[in-house]
């Protein structure tokens, strides 16, 4: 049995800390135990120290231990084109993501990228994500197999684009369900894997496709579906004229069969009151984007709208549109959105919506999302002392929750000192 000890300052949340401050754990002299990739036990070090016998120990001293932050959104072809500027979101999707994609047909392109983005990932203290790769089969396999060797929780799927969209990115009805039932019955479920079926968006797949994608979510248990929704008033406008049979732009998912408790929707700005409503009687996920929804100038993302409908909701980087595959610096930004709403989010609920809170969006709050024993044994070390300015704040901090406050606000991927997967050390800055 392997077996894993550590020491040091641990903080993590056992519900929404909104709902009370029990939620929030915080144990300043700390103690973990992992075996075989899982949490053994955690709490206060003089109550753990029985069970460490013959355990290898590891010291946090200048930091804090915390569960691996979980990103409900990203796209990982576009890691290359992150920083393009664009009008709005169709003329940058025009102009820069779908070029990018278009050279993932080529398994050695894919493969690299999916080297690439998971060491970032690592490096950003990103444990687990729920992410887009492009319409070629080639470029899910290339990162399902780079997971699978790094043994991540990581979930992913070939993009269904049928119409509206370039030759070289684009697949047909058909062979986007023949792929994507493939790539399930090889990848869905081994190891650590999870795969989605993933529409881009109603303006680019088909009433077919769609019809295609609600089978196969209906065919295999536990697939998650995987899309946008509502991000730019212009899309809204398009979907209206290409669906005006649909009350609304939820109403396109719910035709076709799309909107489950599975279902995990990037964006929502713009959603009514009845799609609000909807969405949390259908029990959807929905994936907040704040750095790429500033970026391209979308819109706000309305968490008290979400929370009221029952919609449950976890922070994403959006990288290529978001600017940082940093969830501390998403946090900041996501920190900003909701100021200009009139609604203050504490470090506690930033840091939910990293972990805990992404981890019940995508329905994995059972094997991850915090630190109670049974939970796989995703966690980081963040390091204090990684800038200056981070240094003389938390130095001046008189309670944990100010220097997480401090760490959500002035922190990023120099703030995390070591990355842990399954209780394997994956990254050491």
């Amino acid at each position: 049995m392997a077996r894993q000890a550590f020491r040091g300052p641990i903080f993590h949340l056992l519900d929404d800390p909104d709902l009370g401050p029990e939620a929030a754990v915080i144990y300043e002299d700390g103690g973990l135990l992992v075996e075989d990739g899982h949490v053994a036990e955690v709490g206060p070090f003089i109550e753990v120290q029985p069970f460490l016998k013959g355990a290898p120990l590891t010291r946090v001293t200048d930091g804090l231990i915390v569960p691996g932050f979980i990103d409900c959104h990203v796209h990982f072809p576009q890691v290359d084109m992150m920083a393009s500027p664009g009008k709005n979101l169709l003329h940058w999707l025009s102009a820069y993501a779908f070029p990018a994609e278009s050279r993932f047909y080529h398994e050695d392109v894919a493969a690299e990228a999916a080297r690439f983005f998971l060491d970032q990932l690592l490096a950003h203290g990103t444990t687990s994500a729920l992410v887009f790769a492009t319409a070629h089969k080639v470029s899910a396999e290339a990162l399902f197999a780079e997971a699978f060797a790094r043994n991540m929780r990581l979930i992913t799927g070939k993009v269904l684009m049928d119409v509206n969209a370039p030759a070289g990115i684009s697949d047909t009805a058909e062979t986007g369900f023949m792929e994507s039932r493939s790539l399930i019955r090889e990848w869905h479920g081994k190891g650590r894997l999870g795969y989605a079926v993933t529409p881009r968006f109603a303006l680019t797949s088909s009433e077919r496709q769609l019809e295609l994608a609600g089978r196969l979510l209906g065919e295999h248990q536990g697939v998650k579906l995987h899309t946008h929704l509502s991000e730019n008033y212009d899309e809204l406008e398009a979907v209206k004229k290409l669906y005006p049979d649909c009350p609304d732009y939820f109403g396109v998912y719910e035709k076709f069969g799309l909107a489950t408790p599975q279902s995990v929707f990037a964006h929502c700005l713009h959603l009514s009151s009845s799609e609000w409503q909807r969405m949390g009687q259908a029990g959807c996920g929905v994936a907040h984007c704040p750095t790429s929804n500033l970026f391209l100038g979308s819109g706000l993302f309305n968490l008290t709208d979400a929370e009221k409908a029952g919609v449950r909701t976890g922070l994403a980087s959006d990288v290529g549109a978001g600017t940082s595959l940093s969830l501390l610096a998403t946090m900041n930004e996501a920190y900003k959105v909701h100021q200009l709403q009139q609604r203050r989010l504490s470090a506690f609920k930033l840091f939910y919506l990293a972990t805990l809170g992404a981890a019940r969006t995508l329905r994995l709050d059972d094997k991850i999302g915090n630190l109670t024993p049974g939970k796989e044994a995703d966690f980081l070390i963040l390091d204090a002392k990684a800038l200056p300015v981070l240094q003389r704040r938390w130095e001046r901090s008189s309670s944990l929750e100010e220097k997480l406050f401090a760490l959500a606000i002035l922190g990023d991927d120099r703030a995390v000192a070591a990355t842990y997967v399954a209780g394997e050390l994956a990254h050491k800055r």
